[in-house]
């Protein structure tokens, strides 16, 4: 019955992030703020579209956010939906779960469809954080994610804050917010992710760039 309804909505079955994508690039009022890369860019920005043509970014932005809750708290669920081998009754059966959880918004319901169907529902929660990029650079902010050995203290932090502020990467009138990972494996030095650049001045980094020079001269 889901199928069916889903198949006499305004949204394609087939080729949804494509149809969007090509939507997206074809209307001047309707597009996403910033540029995505990855699968999961692709289908973000192609749910981002949608619902800005249905005025519905913020009720799919706080949907989105009710799924990601969900994801974080239950890793069994994650393992399921990560599954290759789901057969479509199983496909199904989450994508009804998955939206009772947030209501009968039609966006999300066509987008989860689509995951389910092209065997995406893997992706739910890397396109939920590229959402995110899309609704915040939407709102004219800009998250920096500063990735550390040890946790920086807050003069460090607001040193980076003011440095970044002042960088090509911020544009005039946006809102720069600062966090802090720790990823011990980078051993020192940061990563500074911006929107989706990065810049990486980690210590691992230099030593895998000085171990690939010597490997290459013998």
């Amino acid at each position: 019955m889901f199928a069916a309804r889903f198949a006499r909505s305004a949204i394609p079955r087939a080729g949804f992030a494509r149809s969007y994508a090509v939507a997206a690039a074809a209307s001047n009022s309707v597009k996403p703020p910033v540029q995505l890369f990855g699968i999961d860019g692709t289908y973000a920005s192609a749910l981002y579209t949608a619902s800005a043509k249905t005025n519905a970014l913020d009720t799919v932005d706080k949907n989105l956010q009710q799924l990601k809750a969900t994801l974080e708290k239950d890793l069994k669920l994650n393992q399921i939906i990560a599954s290759p081998t789901l057969d479509p009754q199983a496909k199904n059966a989450i994508v009804t779960e998955l939206q009772k959880l947030i209501g009968a918004d039609k966006n999300i319901e066509n987008f989860l469809q689509i995951l389910a169907e092209n065997n995406r529902l893997g992706l739910l929660k890397s396109v939920i954080d590229k959402f995110e990029v899309l609704m915040k650079a939407h709102k004219g902010e800009v998250e920096a994610i500063v990735t550390s050995a040890q946790p920086l203290d807050s003069r460090t932090l607001s040193r980076l804050e003011s440095a970044i502020s002042k960088s090509a990467f911020i544009g005039q009138g946006q809102k720069l917010r600062v966090s802090n990972k720790v990823d011990t494996e980078i051993v020192g030095g940061l990563v500074v992710e911006i929107g989706d650049r990065t810049i990486d001045l980690s210590v691992s980094s230099k030593m895998a760039k000085l171990n690939k020079l010597l490997t290459d001269a013998l």
